[in-house]
């Protein structure tokens, strides 16, 4: 059971013994079982329980009603120790095993190695990580430890990014699924569906195309955040479509759909308002020297054209014009270096270019363009 579920048990089960206060007593059980603070239980409401967690809430219910007192009295009666529930702090062990984690990661160099540490220790406690800290005095079981050690192995020795390992990341504010098969959706990206959520901002019912969707981070957002838009992403990877899917599940983007397609190639409707891409851009002389976590696990074809970085964005420019009406958009995330090209290239097919956007960083990130 949930934390949530068995909060409203506990409470359902003290308001039939006519407690009056029932949610605040139960909140009072619960929290001190578990060593959240009361008023952070709600932000943890998808934990699940441990078998002997439950037991202990339960005892002091029972206790509760067959003495007709609340959760003070009955703990300020206790005079065992163990008789209260989690009378031992764990925070000092768990920061411990923390700090040996956080040291582990930096011994192997990864970057962040912290908050990393910090993801996975959320990741397995089932404790969003912004309260972790809040919610450190909680005991962690062997089995539990275990999962641990073996995800640093797999972040600190191996190098293997912190996505994959936990197989789910945020976009945009939406939950995705994430593995191999798949591009890890980067913070960079949300620039661009930004960019195209203005875009679209005064069309009432836009049609929009996402060539090589992989995860399908950018369409589900897309689809989400424009809510009477029809979103089609496609990609050649079959891999990569079985993800994207996974995710249009659980976000519950009923207006997106993929298909397997090269490109356009599949593609028969050409009036789409829209067409975003995130291609394959780094150069193969680049992609020599990524970061192991990169060139170890994400998809190559995901992210060099094996070439010099220009051959996606000079068929997509070539190609969109049949696919897009008139005065409809074509959007693309760009390298570093590349906005400047890909600018010109668009303007040579006919596109006017109607913003060059950047990072925080002030790296160009977003070349939008339109069919004039």
């Amino acid at each position: 059971m949930k934390l949530l579920e068995i909060i409203k048990f506990s409470k359902e089960y003290l308001e039939k013994y006519s407690f009056s206060k029932s949610r605040l007593e139960s909140e009072k059980v619960i929290s001190s079982v578990l060593g959240i603070e009361r008023i952070n239980l709600y932000s943890n409401f998808e934990m699940e329980l441990t078998t002997d967690e439950k037991l202990k809430i339960k005892k002091i219910l029972l206790k509760m009603v067959k003495q007709n007192k609340d959760f003070d009295e009955v703990i300020k009666e206790n005079k065992k120790i163990d008789e209260i529930p989690n009378g031992k702090d764990f925070k000092k062990e768990n920061l411990i095993l923390l700090r040996k984690s956080i040291g582990y990661l930096k011994k192997y160099k990864v970057p962040n190695a912290r908050l990393d540490a910090e993801y996975i220790f959320s990741h397995v406690l089932k404790i969003k990580r912004n309260a972790l800290m809040l919610n450190f005095n909680i005991e962690i079981t062997e089995k539990d430890k275990d999962i641990i050690r073996k995800y640093m192995y797999r972040r600190g020795k191996r190098r293997e990014p912190l996505q994959y390992i936990l197989k789910e990341w945020e976009f945009y504010g939406y939950p995705m699924n994430v593995d191999e098969r798949v591009l890890i959706p980067r913070s960079d990206t949300e620039i661009l569906v930004e960019e195209c959520i203005k875009l679209l901002a005064s069309e009432k019912f836009p049609k929009i195309l996402d060539i090589g969707t992989g995860s399908g981070a950018i369409a589900i957002s897309l689809g989400k955040q424009v809510v009477q838009s029809e979103v089609l992403g496609v990609d050649i990877s079959e891999g990569a479509l079985e993800v994207a899917n996974s995710n249009k599940e659980i976000n519950l983007a009923r207006n997106v759909e993929f298909l397997k397609s090269d490109l356009f190639e599949n593609i028969n409707y050409k009036s789409y308002d829209l067409v975003v891409s995130n291609p394959p851009y780094i150069p193969l002389e680049e992609y020599e020297g990524l970061m192991p976590e990169v060139k170890g696990y994400e998809p190559k074809g995901a992210l060099t054209d094996e070439g010099d970085g220009y051959y996606f964005y000079k068929k997509i420019t070539e190609e969109s014009w049949d696919y897009l009406r008139k005065g409809g958009y074509l959007a693309f995330e760009v390298g570093y270096n590349q906005g400047e090209k890909v600018a010109q290239m668009m303007e040579k097919k006919g596109y006017e270019i109607i913003a060059r956007v950047s990072d925080y960083g002030g790296i160009e990130r977003a070349i939008l363009g339109k069919k004039v």
